[in-house]
């Protein structure tokens, strides 16, 4: 599986999961290759890049600054991607800058339940609300830690939301 970001050098953002949903199925289509938003532990396993701190870079969020845009450094508006220091695996934006869409519907305790290698989500219907994962330009250094995660309405636009695809490499 790899990731990426964004068309051109800015976030992809103002849209529903549902709308990113069908821009990866027009997306595998259109290349023949399977894309999809990731599950909610594939991002942090890509977020983490092989670290167990509470940032990929280590547990200083006073350093988190050289990292992501978030609410000490943002001027409240989203960046192009890239700006700041990539994590360990090479990947921007991992930290603030837009929260990002999961595949996961949400569920505040699925984890003290779950399986504790590739958990695959909790059940939900259409409208469950769904995870987005990241933290934003406007949130605090605690919401871009790794295992931050946060809830939102499927079908709503905001423009402190974006997604990654992950895409298969088998």
């Amino acid at each position: 599986m790899s990731f990426g970001m964004g068309m051109g050098r800015h976030p992809a953002i103002c849209m529903t999961q549902h709308a990113a949903r069908m821009y990866c199925r027009w997306l595998c289509a259109k290349t023949g290759r399977n894309y999809r938003l990731p599950t909610e532990a594939e991002w942090e396993y890509a977020c983490r890049a092989g670290t167990t701190t509470a940032y990929s870079y280590g547990e200083d969020s006073e350093q988190l600054a050289v990292y992501a845009w978030y609410d000490e450094n943002s001027d409240e508006a989203y960046h192009k991607v890239g700006l700041k220091k990539p994590n360990p695996w090479g990947l921007y934006d991992m930290h603030g800058n837009v929260w990002e869409w999961c595949h996961d519907v949400y569920d505040h305790d699925y984890y003290s339940r779950s399986p504790s290698v590739d958990p695959k989500g909790p059940e939900g219907s259409s409208k469950s609300p769904r995870v987005v994962r990241g933290g934003y330009y406007r949130y605090f250094t605690r919401h871009s830690r790794s295992a931050s995660r946060n809830a939102r309405d499927p079908y709503e636009k905001h423009r402190s939301v974006g997604f990654r695809l992950a895409k298969n490499i088998n």
